[in-house]
């Protein structure tokens, strides 16, 4: 019998190949389901286990999280998503952006090829990461761009969506090729879009802000240490920010928020800083978050709330957290940019 009698004797019993789809996943950070104590426990269970986050899983961290953090902070944490929680939707509003952000994309993309698909999901949480790479593989896609919705890299972050990735792809055979987008923390889109959002902020404003403080989520100073690059990347981009607004440091700041635990983390400290401009009379305060792609706890709450309180106790009067990029116009730039710039070859 000859070589392609053979193959052909042999193409009942072949499974179809799968479709040669594109498929392109954004992901972030995760939210809870709901906002009651047992929801935010899982959450934080998931969250707080992961070595990414907090690197020493040791006795001493398993008793602390176990006895310590689980039992009494979901019910804090579960008041603050309350403050925030989107009731028409019922879901936090980082579920709600990052929807909107998928399907906008998704318009964009189909444009370009109306096979390719687009879909989205959370590192802790749900919809979750793993599910949604095994459904883009089960519906045909044998290549998916993976974007984590983080400017700046730390591991903390862009590595742990990796991490997630890669092993879901050990449980398939049939794996479909992978591509991640590097991080954008100097992308002259993403500076151009910060820019423009930024001073459409700062104009609806109903007073003029004496400077602005650009906050990003910290990171303990150990794992700076050992070689995360993230402090670098904020720097970069609060650097090109000044320059295209034509600011300097005295009115555009850096700081570092979201610390937790009793070890050191990058400074300067948001609240710290906030207390500090107000004790030495600042009045007007306005307050950026780039590293955040979307609205979330962080902002929302940390920022729009907590911040806010600790300002006008030290005496300020005037405090603004300027919107994240989420689904705005400028927003979609830069996550279409990105996008678009990745799948070529693939496309």
């Amino acid at each position: 019998m000859n070589r392609p009698e053979a193959i052909a004797s042999m193409s009942p019993n072949v499974p179809a190949a799968r479709g040669g789809r594109i498929g392109v996943l954004i992901v972030n950070l995760g939210t809870p389901d709901a906002t009651d104590a047992p929801s935010v426990r899982r959450y934080l269970l998931e969250f707080l286990s992961d070595a990414r986050v907090i690197e020493n899983q040791g006795l001493v961290w398993k008793f602390v999280l176990n006895a310590i953090i689980l039992p009494r902070r979901p019910r804090v944490k579960g008041r603050d998503y309350e403050k925030i929680w989107n009731r028409e939707r019922n879901e936090s509003p980082l579920k709600t952006i990052t929807r909107a952000q998928a399907a906008k994309l998704r318009a964009t993309i189909e444009t370009v090829d109306p096979t390719i698909m687009v879909d989205w999901a959370m590192r802790y949480g749900n919809p979750s990461l793993d599910s949604r790479i095994e459904a883009l593989a089960k519906a045909g896609c044998d290549r998916i761009l993976l974007l984590p919705l983080y400017p700046q890299y730390a591991a903390a972050t862009s590595a742990t969506v990796c991490d997630i990735a890669f092993l879901t792809l050990i449980k398939l055979r049939d794996q479909p090729a992978l591509r991640v987008v590097p991080p954008y923390y100097d992308d002259p889109v993403y500076i151009e879009a910060l820019a423009v959002s930024i001073e459409a902020g700062l104009r609806r404003l109903p007073f003029e802000p004496e400077l602005i403080l650009a906050s990003f989520h910290g990171i303990p100073k150990s794992y700076v240490e050992d070689g995360d690059p993230y402090p670098t990347h904020c720097a970069a981009t609060v650097r090109l920010l000044q320059q295209r607004m034509k600011l300097d440091d005295s009115n555009l700041m850096l700081t570092f928020q979201s610390r937790f635990g009793r070890a050191e983390w990058l400074r300067p400290y948001t609240d710290k800083t906030v207390e500090a401009l107000a004790k030495q009379g600042v009045k007007n305060l306005a307050v950026v978050t780039p590293g955040f792609s979307a609205d979330c706890l962080e902002t929302l709450e940390e920022i729009a709330v907590e911040n806010a309180d600790i300002f006008r106790a030290n005496g300020g009067e005037n405090f603004s957290a300027i919107p994240c990029l989420n689904d705005s116009e400028a927003g979609m730039s830069v996550i279409a940019h990105v996008v678009l710039r990745e799948l070529q070859g693939w496309i």
